[in-house]
């Protein structure tokens, strides 16, 4: 029996080229996200450190910190393609714990809509993770 494999390209009649291009759109568009919460944080850190003690979360300072660096640096590595899987790989895990612990209140409709935002941004980072950053990355591919 003779099976031959179809390519996603094939598929969707995209183009290596625009699949690249794609790849590298969704994770600007996925880092600028974490890029700019990063650095919003940095300019309200008692505010940030105060709503994390209000969830009881341990060590609240050293989560703040913890959080900030993620942020930038992960959100950094994703848009460069440096090491992206394992960046978006973390930055998926950190996106879904965010969303179980700090927007669980399913009675309020806002909660839900951050939950389920955060879900979906958690499924771009696990795909990201998966078929990697595209050849437009430092580590192409």
């Amino acid at each position: 029996m003779n099976t031959t494999a179809t390519s996603p390209a094939a598929i969707t009649g995209t183009s290596n080229a625009t699949q690249n291009i794609l790849a590298l759109v969704g994770r600007l568009l996925l880092a600028a996200l974490f890029i700019l919460a990063g650095v919003n944080k940095l300019t309200s850190m008692e505010g940030t450190v105060g709503y994390i003690a209000s969830v009881g979360l341990p060590l609240p300072e050293l989560v703040y910190f913890g959080t900030v660096a993620l942020e930038i640096v992960g959100g950094l590595m994703l848009a460069t393609g440096f090491k992206a899987r394992y960046a978006a790989g973390a930055l998926g895990i950190f996106t879904v714990l965010t969303a179980l612990i700090f927007h669980n209140n399913f009675a309020e409709q806002i909660e839900m809509t951050l939950f389920l935002k955060n879900l979906a941004i958690a499924g771009g980072m696990f795909a990201v993770a998966a078929f990697g950053p595209g050849r437009f990355s430092i580590d192409r591919g």
